[in-house]
């Protein structure tokens, strides 16, 4: 299999949403408390979705409008994923997308770098809500959190994640993602209701 670093965009984008609807099919409670303060695990879908057709609409790109995702969170999941993968299907070498905060770069490039990698953080939130192992790239996560490290004071700024959860010294890429990201690894820590 090869290593999600070394896939191109359309391919990367594919494997990291499959791992979330792997995840998304196994959800019976939407309303289950997640390791995102404040949210339930319907909101981590209405973020993906929501946030990243806003972000494509001021760049001119559309997706097709899917369902609700407050009453139909799969089904929205599942139809958004459908739009995105379809825009790097036919995306080529000359698509170019120019957002008014980002500026321009290649479309497929622009969804793997601002998008792809969201959805595999919050596979990593998604998992766990529900009580299941995140079984994320190890190598994928340490390439993100490397990317991330030079950029820290600007990610905390932006308001997008929460101050670092410190993690063992030798812990694996994975943890130390979640906690560069503002999640507690050991969550909940706490025995919760239909988990």
């Amino acid at each position: 299999m090869t290593p999600l670093a070394d896939l191109p965009p359309a391919d990367r984008h594919r494997a990291i949403a499959a791992a979330f609807t792997e995840n998304v099919a196994l959800v019976h409670d939407w309303d289950l408390p997640t390791p995102v303060e404040g949210w339930v695990v319907r909101d981590i879908v209405a973020h993906l979705v929501n946030w990243f057709t806003d972000f494509l609409s001021a760049g001119g790109q559309e997706l097709p409008p899917g369902p609700d995702t407050q009453s139909d969170p799969a089904a929205a999941w599942q139809a958004h994923v459908e739009g995105v993968q379809a825009l790097l299907a036919e995306a080529t070498d000359e698509s170019e997308f120019s957002h008014p905060m980002v500026g321009t770069h290649r479309l497929a490039d622009a969804i793997d770098q601002f998008y792809t990698s969201d959805i595999f953080m919050h596979t990593w939130d998604l998992a766990t809500a529900i009580g299941r192992s995140p079984n994320l790239d190890p190598a994928f996560a340490a390439q993100l959190l490397d990317g991330m490290a030079g950029i820290e004071d600007l990610l905390r700024s932006s308001g997008q994640y929460g101050p670092a959860v410190a993690v063992a010294a030798d812990a694996d890429p994975v943890t130390r993602l979640a906690g560069f990201i503002g999640r507690d690894p050991k969550w909940p820590n706490i025995s919760l209701p239909g988990r």
